[in-house]
């Protein structure tokens, strides 16, 4: 299984990505391992995730949320914030 998340960070910022663990990777970007924006950006909880079949389903998914602004991502996403 492939998974789309997003996660919030400290500052309120959001970060959108994808894997096959999800667990692992949200620890990753916790521990300042995971994506470059995460580093200075550190992510506090995992507000959204989707589940895909393939690598390929998660990836376009991945992406179509990456090019909405912030406003539609929680709109689209009823993202629920701490």
């Amino acid at each position: 299984m492939w998974y789309v998340y997003v996660l919030q960070c400290v500052d309120g910022s959001l970060y959108t990505g994808s894997t096959n663990n999800l667990e692992k990777r949200f620890l990753e970007h916790k521990n300042g391992k995971g994506g470059h924006y995460t580093r200075s950006h550190k992510p506090v909880k995992l507000i959204y995730q989707e589940q895909f079949e393939t690598q390929s389903e998660a990836l376009t998914r991945e992406s179509r949320i990456k090019s909405w602004r912030r406003e539609k991502k929680i709109r689209i996403l009823d993202l629920q914030f701490i």
